[in-house]
């Protein structure tokens, strides 16, 4: 039907290429915006907490990275089970592309967390249960990263990645329950759709506005290295050749 946009067409390496990098400058300024506006809020409007005082601030980086790196190994997971049911180029493409700013924001929350735990537990790092399983998130990130790297042919590695990516999605229900299941160090959910937030607004407010940083910054991230990946595994393809002699 015609005034209707054919999604389907964006399947493609060459066409999502393109899109890709018609986005990408726009999450980026965006991440870059809401970036400054959230660091302003977190920090100089958001007020002292009365328990911890200004360390608590660490969270306005700590949380958006925590529940950055959790959806981001579930979208990668989806992407690599949709390669690998489906047999779709771009599919895994897009898990390849986002594990690396996976990987990142799972190694920002643990050294955000560490900053935090330090005045707030005394140490820099104990065997949390919620600490444990987000360290091991990380290692699934690298893993999955360093199979694919290990693995000469794309295919294959996309489809032994796709497998790991799977069974360690049971990480990130661990990880989000944690706090419930076990007797743990690491204090509840501050902010819960079930019951009214237990911080002031303002600090909701900042909190939030730097969730919307991240995953602008998350998106604009992932589009440039999805760009980078195409022309990489379709460097012998007519339109990728006649790109490179273009910019020539």
């Amino acid at each position: 039907m015609t005034g209707k946009i054919n999604w389907l067409k964006y399947a493609s390496p060459q066409t999502f290429y393109s899109l890709a990098g018609k986005m990408a400058p726009w999450f980026l300024a965006v991440a870059v915006l809401l970036t400054a506006w959230g660091l302003y809020v977190s920090f100089l409007v958001a007020p002292t907490d009365f328990q911890q005082g200004e360390v608590y601030r660490i969270i306005f980086i700590h949380v958006p990275s925590a529940w950055m790196s959790m959806f981001l190994y579930v979208v990668m997971a989806f992407w690599a089970g949709v390669g690998l049911a489906f047999n779709t180029r771009l599919s895994s493409m897009m898990a390849s592309a986002i594990a690396p700013t996976g990987a990142l924001m799972t190694f920002i929350a643990l050294w955000s967390g560490a900053l935090w735990g330090k005045p707030t537990w005394g140490a820099w790092w104990v065997w949390d249960a919620r600490l444990t399983s987000e360290l091991i998130l990380l290692f699934l990130y690298l893993g999955f990263i360093s199979l694919q790297a290990a693995i000469d042919d794309p295919r294959r590695a996309d489809k032994a990645g796709a497998v790991l990516a799977l069974v360690g999605v049971v990480n990130v229900p661990i990880i989000y329950f944690s706090v419930q299941w076990w007797n743990t160090l690491h204090q509840g959910a501050s902010v819960s759709l079930t019951r009214s937030p237990s911080m002031a607004t303002t600090m909701i407010i900042g909190m939030l506005i730097m969730v919307f940083a991240f995953w602008a910054y998350s998106i604009g991230a992932i589009l440039v290295r999805v760009r980078a990946i195409v022309l990489e595994r379709e460097h012998r393809s007519d339109w990728v050749k006649s790109l490179w002699s273009l910019e020539r």
